[in-house]
């Protein structure tokens, strides 16, 4: 029985094609061709005018932040249940990250404690969409309004969903993406900021580019980053874009097979399928261990890989996280919703070559383990 890894990608589009071109013209830097078609194809893709190629999606948080002049002593309301990179980007430019308890059954913040949290010093909301199902966003926007803030969408799992109909990415004042391996779209590392204005996206530009002056390089005024994608991410990208269609059905029925293999074994609470806003595109197939299961998601991650099955834990709440902890943020707060998700969550293999037999393998492991 061969061992099923967490995630594989799917590269057998026109990835080889594209690359290849990249070799053969010597475009394969940041200046190439490709970088400004990905970011037309994509940012045309979920309804924006504007998109901008970055190495990584944690740095399109870092300067999302930095475009809409978020700084010391300002405020930003995110879930706490949610990788370190969001929260990362508002403590390195000396904003609090201010963070709210997840919904305990989509997995994402619960909007109804957003206003709570809101203080003359709030400056944006980060909306984070968690897993395969979108944050409920027009009550955020709503209250973005009211208040005067800045809305930062976190879609870097969400390629090819929508909420109402519309696409996640298109919502708030900038949005951000990740193309890392296990995304819906890889570019093996990278990201994308979008945004519908130009102003902002030069912005972005310019800060991904180590501020470079159009008339004088190598003259500075301020500080930028090194953030740019290289041609042969953006050739891949443009591969992988064509097929998202593609992708997102694949996942759904991976979501469907997984669901209807599982649904019968007590113990564990399944991913949502549906919401009245949108259908579960299963970036990742979670599983939540219920309390009658005696153990946690670390022990179950263990006894799954003695049958074979490569598992990843669910993401640690950002006010437990010790780097926080050490500079004196979020000192005696509890989200329990979201300890909970951390400590008894766990997902499943779930790449885009994932095959049926492999699924099965998977489905009867998680059985043999609990049943």
């Amino acid at each position: 029985m061969s061992f099923v890894s967490v995630n594989e990608p799917l590269l057998n589009g026109n990835e080889k094609k594209y690359l290849l071109e990249c070799i053969e013209t010597g475009w394969i830097s940041s200046e190439g061709p490709f970088i400004k078609q990905f970011e037309s194809q994509f940012a045309a893709r979920v309804e924006r005018s504007e998109g901008i190629a970055v190495s990584n999606g944690s740095v399109a948080l870092d300067a999302a932040i930095a475009a809409l002049e978020i700084g010391k002593g300002d405020e930003v309301i995110l879930p706490t249940f949610t990788i370190i990179s969001c929260a990362a980007a508002i403590v390195r430019a000396g904003a609090i990250p201010v963070v709210v308890d997840s919904d305990p059954v989509t997995w994402n913040m619960d909007v109804s404690q957003i206003e709570a949290k809101i203080t003359p010093r709030t400056k944006a909301i980060m909306v984070v969409h968690i897993y395969g199902l979108p944050v409920e966003i027009d009550p955020v926007l709503e209250l973005a309004d009211r208040y005067g803030l800045f809305v930062i969408e976190d879609a870097a799992e969400m390629h090819g969903q929508t909420y109402k109909n519309r696409p996640c990415g298109s919502f708030g004042h900038l949005s951000t993406f990740s193309f890392y391996p296990n995304k819906h779209i890889t570019t093996g590392e990278g990201g994308m900021i979008v945004t519908n204005d130009p102003a902002l996206a030069d912005r972005c530009r310019a800060l991904r580019n180590l501020c470079f002056q159009p008339q004088k390089r190598f003259v500075h005024e301020e500080l930028g980053w090194n953030f740019r994608m290289t041609n042969l991410q953006a050739a891949l990208g443009v591969a992988q874009l064509e097929r998202l269609d593609e992708f997102v059905a694949r996942k759904r029925w991976m979501g469907q097979c997984y669901t209807e293999l599982l649904t019968a074994v007590s113990g564990l609470q399944l991913p949502l399928a549906r919401t009245e806003y949108a259908d579960n595109i299963y970036w990742v197939y979670g599983l939540v261990l219920k309390e009658e299961v005696p153990f946690d998601a670390e022990k179950m991650m263990h006894l799954l890989k003695q049958h074979q099955i490569g598992t990843r834990p669910f993401f640690w709440c950002l006010h437990e996280q010790p780097v926080f902890k050490k500079m004196g943020l979020f000192q005696n707060e509890s989200y329990p919703v979201a300890e909970n998700l951390a400590r008894r969550g766990f997902y499943i293999p779930s790449g885009m070559a994932l095959t049926n037999e492999q699924i099965q393998q998977v489905a009867t492991a998680v059985k043999e383990v609990l049943l």
